[in-house]
């Protein structure tokens, strides 16, 4: 089990990775920290034309009933594998 310090490590590391990873790995390690940190997504998906916003909608929402600890866990193994 992941603790929150290493969790919190793990967001500083994700800052300053050695390269900038794929929008794909991008919006993967936006969910799993808003799925992490405040859980369940709420609200309605942003329509029009804010792509941003729907594909992170959409990323987090790919999340929904993942615990915050099994979140936490996979967002640390993710920023390991990334790090080297």
């Amino acid at each position: 089990m992941t603790t929150q310090e290493e969790f919190e490590a793990a967001s500083q590391r994700a800052q300053q990775l050695p390269s900038k990873p794929s929008n794909t790995v991008l919006l993967q390690l936006y969910a799993l920290y808003k799925q992490a940190t405040e859980g369940d997504i709420a609200g309605d998906r942003p329509g029009g034309f804010d792509f941003k916003a729907i594909a992170k909608y959409d990323a987090w929402n790919g999340l929904k009933g993942t615990s915050k600890e099994a979140a936490r866990q996979q967002y640390v193994e993710l920023v390991s594998e990334l790090a080297g």
